[in-house]
Parts: C-alpha cells; structure tokens; sequence
C-alpha cells in the first residue's frame, strides 16, 4: 500500500502572514512622525525649518492619530491602537483648553480696540481694512507686508481720516510694516535689531493713560529660521515697570511652538487663547490647513473683552481684531 503524502500549503499561510505583517509596518510607520512631533511639543524643542511647520499643524495631528487608532482597532492591531491613543489624548490634553475661555478680570479702565493686518506685500483689499476699522471702531492698527503702494491706497480708502497717527515704515513685499492709531504715538524703540521692521510706539490714550505697542513680524521660519529666532527674540517683556505693552501681527509662530510659548513667559497673554478662540486659523498657503499665527499678545495686567478672526480679501492672512480693558 501506498501512502501519499500532501504538502502543507506554507505558501499561503506565508502570504497572508506577509500581509498581515506588512499592515502592521504601515500603520506604525505612519504613527512615527507623529510620535516624534508630540514628544517635541512636549519637550519644547521647535528643531529644524520642517519640524517648525509641522509643529504649526499639531491640532490636525490629533485628527490623524485617532483616524489611525480607529483604524488600527479595525483591524485588530491592538498595541499600535493603544500607542495611537496614548498621541491622541496626549495631543488633546494639550490642544483642547484653548477652545475654552477664561475668566476675565473686573477692570474699569479705559477699553483699547487693537487690529492686526498682514497685507502679503501690500495685496490685501484696503478699502476691507479700512472697513474693519470703522464697523469695530479700532483705535490702533498694526500693519504687516506692508508696501509703499498700500500706504497711498490705505490713504485713499480714507484710513488715514479715521486713525491720523502713525509711524511708518513701508518696504518692498513682506518687511515694511507700520502702527497707525486713533491717539497720538511717540515712535519707542522696543525691538532691538528688528525696530525698522517691528515698529512700536506709545499712545497717549488721554487722562494720563498710555500704552506701548509693537507691529509685529518675525521672519518666516522656513526662508531664515535663525532670523525668525532673533526677531522674536528682540521683542519686549511687560511688566509693571513700564506702561501697559501690547504686541500685534504676525508671529508665524502658534501656540505650539515653545519660542511664541516664550513671549507669553514675559508677561503677556494670548487674546484667542483668553476667550477660547486659538484654534480658529489665521493663515493658510493653500496647501495646508489654516494655522493661527496672526495673534493679539496684551499685558498680564489687562483683561480681554473680544477677540474675532476676520477674513482679508487678497491676503493669505485673516486680520485679527482684539477688545483689550486696561486696569
């Protein structure tokens, strides 16, 4: 008698062991970057030019470790679905209180209206600008990108009849930049090396009152990061030694990096973060999703009455607009 011995299908239990194995590597492959942008945001290290705008995007990097954990648990991976968690609840823990709004001090000092305009070398529709103005009643304006050009059309949409102070400082494309106000200003020299590009200047609000206030605009981290560092840098602290300081504009820097997390170390806060509106995005190049980067930093000593996030035709940036209650 013969027996006949019948092969074990190995090979079929190799591919689908090969399969099984290869979506394991996939979905942990994709949870590396975002392993690594969390233990830098909690490490507060900001890194390179790419990590930089990566950490701009942490908020939407929570969206993607729960897709990734869902998904994980969909297909029975149960350790890449813990470790996918574990990001997305370390990301929220992180994220999720700047939706809430703080409770503001009782002030019964004078109430500031500060705007905030990066007009991408002077594109930006200044007749809206101007319109902004008038429908908040702005008292002080600070201007970004802002070009010899757009000052003649700010000027001709009647910006300068409402807010007649100003100091100014246009230039080509994206380093003029300017404060112009409702109140008389003395030009300061609050920011260092970066004065010509970050002006400030006190406004005499009247009954002795006044306040200090810088446009700012660092450089983009992704043309010149050591500039964007020392531009930064150059800004000023607050504290009760001087007049109330408010600082205005484009930081191209959010919450989620530890140099703009410094600047609010001396002795200022975030208007959004204040009333709970710092996930709202204020810049976006088309190819990202909007990034709050525009942002209204006041004194400690103050309180925050209203903040808005309003849409700038022919700008890649929203304006910002910021109610601030002195003391």
């Amino acid at each position: 008698m013969v027996i006949e011995e019948r092969p074990v299908p190995v090979a079929r239990r190799t591919r689908g062991g090969t399969r099984s194995t290869l979506v394991s590597g996939l979905l942990i492959a994709a949870l590396v970057p975002f392993a690594v942008l969390t233990a830098l945001r909690l490490v507060g290290y900001d890194g390179n030019t790419y990590t930089i705008a990566a950490l701009a995007l942490t908020p939407y990097a929570g969206i993607a470790t729960l897709v990734l954990a869902l998904l994980a648990l969909g297909l029975r991976r149960w350790w890449t679905a813990a470790v996918a968690l574990v990001l997305t609840f370390t990301i929220a823990a992180m994220v999720l209180p700047r939706a809430f709004a703080n409770e503001q001090k009782a002030l019964g000092g004078k109430h500031v209206r500060v705007l905030a305009s990066n007009m991408l070398g002077g594109r930006a529709d200044p007749g809206k600008i101007v319109g902004y103005v008038k429908e908040h009643q702005v008292d002080v304006l600070s201007l970004t990108e802002m070009t010899p050009e757009s000052v003649e059309a700010l000027g001709r949409a009647g910006l300068f009849e409402i807010l007649p102070f100003h100091v100014l400082h246009p230039a080509e494309w994206a380093s003029g930049s300017g404060l112009v106000s409702r109140y008389p200003l003395t030009p300061l020299k609050l920011s260092g090396d970066s004065d010509a590009k970050q002006p400030s200047a006190s406004a005499d609000l009247g009954d002795g009152v006044r306040i200090e206030v810088v446009a700012v605009h660092p450089a983009a981290p992704m043309w010149d990061r050591h500039a964007w560092v020392a531009e930064a840098k150059d800004l000023p602290y607050a504290d009760a030694e001087h007049d109330i300081r408010i600082l205005a504009g484009d930081f191209n820097a959010s919450l989620d990096h530890s140099l703009f997390r410094e600047l609010l170390t001396r002795g200022y806060v975030d208007a959004a973060d204040q009333l709970g509106k710092a996930l709202t995005g204020t810049w976006t190049n088309g190819m990202v999703p909007p990034v709050p980067i525009d942002h209204v930093l006041a004194d400690k000593r103050t309180a925050i009455a209203d903040f808005k996030v309003l849409e700038t035709p022919g700008s890649d940036h929203d304006a910002v607009y910021a109610e601030i209650v002195l003391p």
